[in-house]
């Protein structure tokens, strides 16, 4: 019975550091001047500013792309990624980064998720027009 009692407690004490590690890797939400002063990585919702530069050249660098967010709180900052730019980005209606920013001012984001508009969206107007 004791080596019963000892698998089960090792496994208990396995399933608390997976759960201790996986509440580590949370990041809370905030704007572009909260996440200039925070110490730890934040995920910024907000929108492309589509009429500034998205600089992405899979020729040059595939794993480089740069663009220019707007947060809701209507803050504009340079975002910098180290992966190939999303599908469809210019399309996207909202954008949420995660990273931290950099000493130079520009935000480093370790991931980027797009909100693409609905494929619907355009076949309900004309439903409820018609």
């Amino acid at each position: 019975m004791k080596k019963m009692y000892l698998v089960a407690i090792a496994m208990i004490v396995i399933a608390v550091g997976i759960l201790i590690s996986a509440t580590g890797d949370v990041s809370s939400y905030a704007n572009f001047d909260d996440a200039s002063k925070a110490n730890s990585q934040v995920k910024v919702i907000g929108e492309l500013s589509k009429d500034k530069e998205i600089i992405y050249d899979p020729q040059i660098d595939p794993n480089f792309f740069s663009f220019t967010m707007k947060d809701n709180a209507g803050v504009e900052s340079i975002v910098v990624s180290r992966q190939p730019k999303p599908m469809d980005f210019e399309r996207s209606e909202s954008v949420v980064v995660t990273g931290t920013f950099n000493p130079d001012g520009e935000f480093v984001a370790s991931d980027i998720l797009t909100k693409c508009p609905s494929k619907y969206t355009d076949e309900e107007l004309n439903l409820r027009t018609s």
